[in-house]
């Protein structure tokens, strides 16, 4: 007996594995392969725009992406450093055979884990409650919870060209079963379809005609711990182009792809198209950018990030010898479009535990998402419920002002999704108080109080907060002469001064950043001098800066979070019959029956709810 089986050993099983392993709860991971363990499937990368905060979230909270991340990248970026700190992620290139090794060693590492390789073609449901699995021998494992994280496997369907076989992945099997006797249960199923590019082998492209892309200078790090370091070496990425020639050679293909052809039935990542898709949609432009990414330190094998195809082998490798520095490269494999079953995620409550069986938690691509990012952080919070539920504890949830990966599950609960959903900026209404640089103040305290964030976190996160603090106040008190202030002003295309301020509200300008104050005052000079030297205590400098110049914006959003809580305080009676409503319209009675929000704030999101049926359900509430 368990008290949590996970189905499925990708990033989502193996987050909601050791987290619920570490709070406590006996658990069965159940994979199909047990050398395919938290395999990077699809780019060999970490984070990315909304993506990198996730995994600082994750991190935060006491989850282990963000460790595994940083033991094992080989690059480090932060991107959209020209933008404001609230669109700021970092990212990283990974090393795709260690992520994958680390990722297994932290699990055997952990005593409460137990492991199994074999198929799961059921789930045991006795009285509306999952009760364990039944694997393809027909052994059956009980459990006192189930996460299904089945990735892409459920009925995967591999499609290069006219070609297609069954398969969860190159080489891989797909996994049968469990969505038919889902479907018997009554919950509604939906197909997919991803897609990936060839691998090529590094050592036929000519690196010196195509552009270098470096990581940072100064580099940082996912995690929040001292379990890791910066990278004090890294390797290089690189940039070309397609052309006119090669967008020709892979139409002559088009009749071939499976895509045109409409052999394709799911849905594929409009944000992420395929390379076919890409010159049909814009057919307007001669090029389309190409990202050559190392798979890792020792390794020749390549990842060519934006060449994603189902087409042919013969059109894919013709089309790629056409790109400048591949003229003679060899592919190891061709890309492959991939067709899988999902369930939509309206079918499930705040803690990922579906509404229809009791006990069963899905976390992954199984609710309609892609990416590993936000994998993990489903099957963090599926781990922590399911660990909670079992042992009879009350449930843990993340607002959409608390973090991003709230923001993930209240959209997929409220609004579903009909595309392979990725997490944005634009997506999160408090983006501005989500950043990348402060998850560890957002969430570490969650994380310690459910027992998964270590002590040695909350301390370090507190000394931090308050030496940010004392930076912050240091420079609301100390002002700046003019004679020493204005020509640094001037200089850097900022009004000069008519008096004596203070040195906070300078950094409030945008021209102006912390170090330009320590050319203005000596004082400030031995401040930053005193934190610098390390990525911790620079971090501290830029944490100040941040809360200084978006202070004002902080305070509204804070605001916008306040009232939005009046309505997230207004809760909603299980079984509300909606359809006695008149007043409401049709389609919002159809969708509050079929979703039952838990509060008014939640009936809000959910898409073709109207202000005016808000207001009639106001006015139902205070009857």
């Amino acid at each position: 007996m368990y008290d949590v089986i996970i189905v499925g050993a990708g990033h989502a099983g193996c987050e909601a594995a050791h987290t619920a392993a570490t709070l406590g709860s006996k658990v069965l991971l159940v994979t199909m392969n047990m050398h395919t363990i938290a395999q990077m499937s699809c780019n060999p990368a970490m984070g990315g725009v909304a993506k990198g905060q996730i995994v600082r979230e994750i991190d935060a909270l006491g989850g282990m992406s963000g460790i595994i991340t940083d033991k094992t990248m080989i690059q480090f970026r932060m991107l959209n450093r020209s933008k404001g700190a609230a669109m700021w992620s970092p990212r990283c290139q990974s090393d795709r055979m260690r992520f994958a090794e680390e990722w297994r060693t932290a699990l055997e590492e952990n005593k409460n884990i137990d492991l199994w390789q074999e198929m799961v073609e059921g789930l045991v449901v006795r009285d509306g409650k999952v009760c364990g699995v039944r694997t393809q021998l027909g052994i059956e494992f009980e459990s006192k919870t189930v996460i299904l994280t089945n990735g892409t496997f459920l009925n995967g369907l591999i499609h290069i060209g006219e070609k297609q076989f069954g398969g969860g992945r190159a080489g891989e099997r797909a996994a049968t079963g469990i969505t038919g006797q889902l479907v018997e249960l009554g919950f509604e199923a939906g197909r997919m379809k991803t897609g990936t590019p060839p691998r090529v082998d590094g050592r036929t492209i000519n690196y010196e005609a195509i552009e270098e892309q470096k990581g940072d200078e100064n580099p940082s790090k996912f995690s929040y711990s001292d379990e890791t370091k910066p990278l004090e070496k890294q390797r290089s990425c690189y940039i070309t182009y397609t052309n006119p020639k090669v967008h020709e050679i892979l139409q002559t293909g088009f009749e071939k792809s499976p895509m045109f052809a409409g052999r394709i039935k799911g849905l594929g990542p409009r944000y992420c198209p395929s390379i076919e898709d890409k010159i049909v949609r814009f057919s307007e432009r001669d090029r389309h950018q190409i990202f050559v990414e190392p798979e890792g330190w020792d390794t020749v094998e390549v990842y060519v990030n934006g060449f994603s195809t189902s087409l042919p082998y013969e059109v894919q490798q013709k089309a790629l010898n056409q790109i400048v520095g591949f003229e003679k490269a060899k592919m190891f494999r061709p890309g492959y479009a991939i067709e899988y079953d999902f369930f939509q995620p309206t079918q499930l409550k705040e803690t990922l535990e579906t509404k229809r069986i009791e006990n069963l938690y899905f976390a992954g691509q199984i609710n309609g998402t892609t990416g590993y990012e936000e994998a993990a952080c489903q099957g963090l919070m599926a781990g922590i419920n399911a660990h909670q539920k079992a042992q009879e504890k009350e449930v843990f949830t993340l607002s959409r002002s608390d973090a991003y990966i709230g923001v993930l599950i209240d959209d997929l609960i409220h609004k579903g999704t009909e595309e392979p959903y990725r997490m944005f900026t634009s997506r999160a209404e408090y983006r501005i108080l989500l950043r990348q640089d402060n998850a560890d103040v957002r969430l570490t305290q969650k994380g310690f109080d459910i027992g998964l964030a270590s002590e040695a976190r909350l301390m370090k996160m507190k000394e931090k907060e308050e030496e940010v603090k004392q930076v912050v106040k240091f420079l609301s008190k100390r002002s700046l002469e003019l004679d020493k202030a204005n020509p640094i002003l001037k200089e850097l295309g900022t009004s000069e001064l008519k008096q004596k301020v203070k040195s906070v509200d300078i950094v409030k300008r945008p021209q102006v950043q912390l170090k330009d104050l320590g050319r203005m005052d000596s004082e400030i000079a031995t401040l930053l001098e005193k934190y610098s030297g390390t990525k911790n205590k620079e971090e501290i400098l830029e944490q100040a800066e941040i809360q200084i110049k978006y202070s004002e914006y902080v305070q509204k959003e804070k605001q916008l979070v306040e009232k939005m809580q009046r309505l997230e305080d207004l809760h909603l009676f299980d079984g509300l019959d909606y359809h006695s409503m008149p007043s409401l319209s049709m389609e919002a009675r159809n969708k509050l029956t079929k979703i039952q929000p838990r509060t008014l704030g939640q009936a809000s999101r959910i898409s073709g709810i109207s202000p005016s049926d808000i207001s009639v359900l106001m006015v139902y509430l205070n009857r």
